[in-house]
């Protein structure tokens, strides 16, 4: 079997820090996913604006929100993920979003972006990330995308989100800080 080339001007995915004015972009990116309703993407954009405010952001403070950049070889936004350590626990970090823009899904954007995130978890000492996931069929990709990258399922409430629309929750265990 061969396979399409990838094209050489979006690859390849780099991984950094999400910057003040990359809201805009990010706004868009969530958008373009057209996995978000409008009130999902004005919470993505709250957690950015809090972070920022505070003093977060740039992925400095995970007890705010810390932010991860994806971006493609031309330096734009490709996908970005938002976590930070869970209130009331010992070493445990909510991964809050993760989202990829869908002209750089399949090119590695989110599979750079967990990665650098357990990373910047490990860094911060941390030992258990979770992720909510929605059940809704359409939410099948990402659901399994967690389950490629190491999430097994913990729990999955019935109709949370709304009914027939399950909260599927997930962990991985990070190993050894770093």
């Amino acid at each position: 079997m061969i396979l399409p080339a990838r094209d050489p001007a979006r690859a390849p995915i780099t991984t950094g820090v999400l910057r003040a004015e990359d809201r805009a972009a990010l706004a868009a990116l969530v958008a373009a996913t057209g996995q978000f309703n409008d009130d999902e993407l004005a919470v993505a954009l709250q957690l950015f604006d809090e972070a920022f405010a505070l003093g977060g952001g740039e992925g400095r403070d995970p007890s705010v929100y810390a932010f991860v950049a994806a971006r493609d070889a031309k330096g734009a936004l490709a996908g970005y993920a938002c976590w930070g350590f869970t209130p009331e626990t010992r070493g445990t970090c909510d991964l809050y979003w993760l989202a990829v823009h869908p002209d750089a899904q399949g090119l590695g954007a989110g599979t750079a972006l967990m990665g650098a995130v357990h990373v910047a978890m490990r860094a911060h000492g941390a030992r258990l990330s979770v992720v909510e996931a929605s059940g809704r069929p359409d939410a099948e990709p990402a659901r399994r995308f967690y389950e490629r990258q190491g999430y097994v399922v913990a729990a999955c409430v019935r109709d949370f989100y709304a009914p027939g629309d399950d909260r599927v929750s997930y962990v991985h265990r990070l190993g050894r800080p770093a």
